[in-house]
């Protein structure tokens, strides 16, 4: 569907800094660019926007979010409300398949290499998707699909923000932070793992405040 391919290469070249922060994205030059029809591009935009990965300006145009907006903090807080509560239901619920395929999925994550020569200053494709399927694997053991949705939504929301930040928190030691997260869970700690993923989330915060 050629609204479908549109949206995806506009959403990969916001992900990989073609649009930087703030920037205008405007229908009409997108359309010629990609060679499609105005309504096209704008259905993309509107998508977009519903993820969280561009924002509708009052006078109708659009802009990629810009960092001083307020979002990702408020993304943050809600995250922070969700997911510990998750993490705790997973623990209480997930069973052994549950414990496997979250230890297959921290493997695939700790393999992955963050950066990815020719892939810029942002993390690379395939560590950005092992490191939301960990995640998400986490919380799948509390078996509340509704709950799974309202992740979803509030993980494409932050993702731009957390590949822009990944220049300036390069020192963080991810590979440690997903290991006590894995290490907590699966000793079914959920004291400890909800502790852990609000820490983890928290730099994640912290970093993009700092870099403002």
């Amino acid at each position: 569907m050629l609204s479908e391919q549109v949206y995806g290469r506009l959403r990969d070249a916001i992900m990989h800094g073609a649009h930087a922060p703030g920037d205008a994205l405007k229908p009409q030059d997108l359309a010629k660019e990609q060679g499609v029809s105005l309504a096209v591009v704008r259905e993309a935009l509107v998508r977009l926007v519903g993820e969280g990965l561009a924002d509708r300006l009052p006078n109708r145009g659009f802009a990629v979010p810009a960092f001083s907006d307020r979002r990702w903090q408020e993304i943050t807080e809600a995250r922070l409300a969700v997911e510990p509560v998750l993490l705790r239901m997973a623990i209480e619920r997930g069973d052994v398949d549950w414990e496997a395929r979250v230890r297959a999925a921290h493997h695939r994550l700790a393999r992955t290499p963050a950066f990815v020569e020719g892939e810029g200053e942002y993390y690379s494709d395939a560590w950005s998707e092992a490191h939301r399927a960990f995640h998400r694997t986490l919380l799948e053991g509390c078996g509340n699909q509704v709950l799974l949705e309202t992740f979803d939504r509030l993980w494409t929301a932050s993702e731009l923000a957390r590949r822009f930040s990944a220049r300036r928190t390069a020192e963080r030691d991810h590979v440690g932070e997903h290991r006590m997260l894995e290490e907590a869970a699966l000793a079914r700690d959920a004291d400890a793992a909800a502790a852990v993923l609000a820490r983890h989330l928290s730099l994640t915060a912290a970093g993009l405040v700092d870099a403002g």
